[in-house]
């Protein structure tokens, strides 16, 4: 008995190529949207910035430390000043 794939001769070697067809596209659009997506919110190594959070200022950081005592009073003004000459008041009041 001829069957309808040995009459037509079969699909042959090439039926193999569509999977892997479908794999690279499948593959490229998943790195594709990885990429762009993580340039928005600029991916999972802007959390590696030393510790602390990306809004964080310097003037933030400094009145932090001078609340769980860290610094004395004489340090924080001290600090304060050369900061806000450097930073000015846009980093944030301490």
């Amino acid at each position: 008995m001829q069957t309808l794939a040995n009459h037509y001769g079969g699909p042959g070697p090439w039926i193999l190529l569509f999977p892997l067809v479908w794999a690279t596209v499948v593959v490229g659009a998943v790195t594709l949207l990885r990429r762009t997506a993580g340039r928005g919110r600029g991916g999972p190594w802007r959390a590696l910035d030393g510790g602390r959070p990306a809004g964080d200022s310097p003037l933030a950081v400094l009145g932090r430390r001078f609340a769980s005592g860290e610094i004395d009073e004489d340090e924080y003004w001290r600090r304060l000043s050369v900061l806000e000459e450097q930073f000015g008041r846009k980093g944030g009041a301490a």
